[in-house]
């Protein structure tokens, strides 16, 4: 006792020396850079606030470069202690689920045997195929409390009571009492009878029996052959999560499946469930072409609310060779990290070159008229924003209809809902919006 005492004490020290060693020692890592791609879309005041230069296809670059990210000097980092040995280590036990008790291989081999090899046997389950399986009535009884009623019913004859299962195959049935002896089934045997015993667990309540065959057929038994079949009877057997991606299988395969035997059965036997199923087809085809109308008009607000930056950082800080006219503007820099403004620099370049230049005479003009209004509505500083008509445009909303500025408004929203969705893409132009 005194010796590991002292142990503990060296031990203590040892580890505390370790932490005032070690503590305060902290390391930052650089987050990366988000960047994106934007598509470009096709008044004297204007023009006079801008100094638009040459462009040179050189000074224009497709990719922008990647900033490099910080890394921080790890050559002076202390080594880690050491790990505990093996011997400290504390034994790790499997967890199982609660329902689950491990049973000796000795014990399911002598109730197996039990049952192929029929000893004492006093019950004689008659099949389709006029054949006997011998079985226990107290272990079906125990195992099924239809089986027991069914027994309690039936009459006894030289000592053995005989009952019997119809409509399945011979080796379906033996598999069937195999199973309530032992748990125990041959993988091959389950998957060509996986539909009989499906069927015979939900009768006779077999929940066990149930659970396997519902898990074999979901984790790929399920075939564009026996789908039909198997949606079938897991209605009847209620097994609706079976029953669901059976479903979702004929809605993702209805051509194919459409053509099977099963389906052509079904029609005849059940052209409710006919009309069902291709109601659910038209519904997740509606479903679909919904949700890619919504993503192409997330892809536009977002689009709008990069051409919006794009337009402030041109008409503030100037890029390349287009620009305020108190700034110099420097054509050999490096690439614009605003990626809507290779796009929005050639739109500004035609609408300030365009003879026409009205609303509805270019179309070119027309979104660049369309991109100044909705700027003018986005924005909070009108009286010291350098984007040219801003104020021209915040006056003009005064003489609008009601028709006209709800819809501007409709649009401001979800231009803004796409922007705090995403993320501000450049920290300078936040509180503008």
């Amino acid at each position: 006792m005194f010796w590991t005492f002292d142990c503990s004490i060296l031990i203590s020290s040892f580890y505390l020396q370790l932490y005032r060693r070690y503590s305060g020692k902290f390391y930052l890592m650089a987050s990366p850079a988000i960047d994106s791609a934007w598509l470009s879309s096709p008044s004297e005041p204007f023009c006079k606030s801008l100094n638009v230069g040459e462009a040179h296809p050189a000074d224009i670059l497709p990719v922008l470069e990647a900033p490099v990210p910080f890394a921080s000097d790890n050559s002076n980092a202390p080594q880690p202690p050491p790990l505990p040995s093996k011997n400290c280590t504390r034994t790790k036990f499997s967890k199982r689920p609660l329902e689950y008790i491990v049973v000796p291989k000795e014990t399911k081999d002598a109730w197996d045997n039990l049952f192929k090899e029929g000893y004492g046997a006093d019950v004689c389950i008659l099949t389709n195929e006029k054949s006997c399986v011998l079985a226990h009535s107290n272990v079906l009884s125990i195992a099924s409390p239809v089986l027991a009623n069914v027994l309690r019913l039936s009459k006894v004859k030289n000592g053995m009571r005989y009952i019997k299962i119809p409509g399945v195959p011979h080796g379906a049935v033996c598999m069937f009492i195999r199973f309530l002896y032992s748990s125990c089934y041959e993988e091959e045997e389950l998957q060509k009878f996986v539909l009989h015993l499906l069927v015979l667990s939900h009768f006779y309540s077999i929940p066990s029996l149930k659970r396997v065959c519902i898990c074999s057929l979901e984790q790929g038994w399920l075939t564009r052959e026996n789908v039909i079949d198997v949606l079938q009877l897991a209605r009847n057997c209620d097994a609706p999560r079976l029953a669901f991606i059976c479903v979702r299988m004929v809605v993702k395969n209805f051509q194919s499946i459409s053509l099977t035997e099963g389906w052509r059965a079904m029609r005849r036997a059940n052209p409710a469930l006919e009309q069902e199923l291709v109601e659910s087809v038209v519904e997740a085809d509606t479903r679909k072409q919904e949700r890619q109308r919504k993503m192409e008009e997330k892809k536009v607000y977002l689009q709008l609310h990069e051409a919006m930056e794009a337009l402030l950082h041109i008409c503030k800080d100037g890029c390349r060779t287009i620009g305020p006219r108190d700034k110099v503007l420097k054509g050999s820099q490096g690439a614009c990290n605003f990626p809507a403004c290779k796009g929005l620099e050639t739109l500004v370049r035609h609408f300030s070159n365009c003879k026409t230049r009205v609303p509805g005479g270019c179309v070119h003009c027309k979104r660049m008229w369309q991109l100044l209004e909705l700027h003018s509505r986005m924005c909070n500083e009108p009286d010291s924003c350098k984007v040219p008509l801003c104020r021209h445009f915040k006056e003009k909303m005064q003489q609008q209809s009601k028709k006209d500025e709800t819809k501007w408004k409709v649009l401001v929203s979800k231009v803004i809902a796409a922007k705090n969705a995403v993320g501000s893409f450049s920290s300078r132009s936040k509180g503008l919006f």
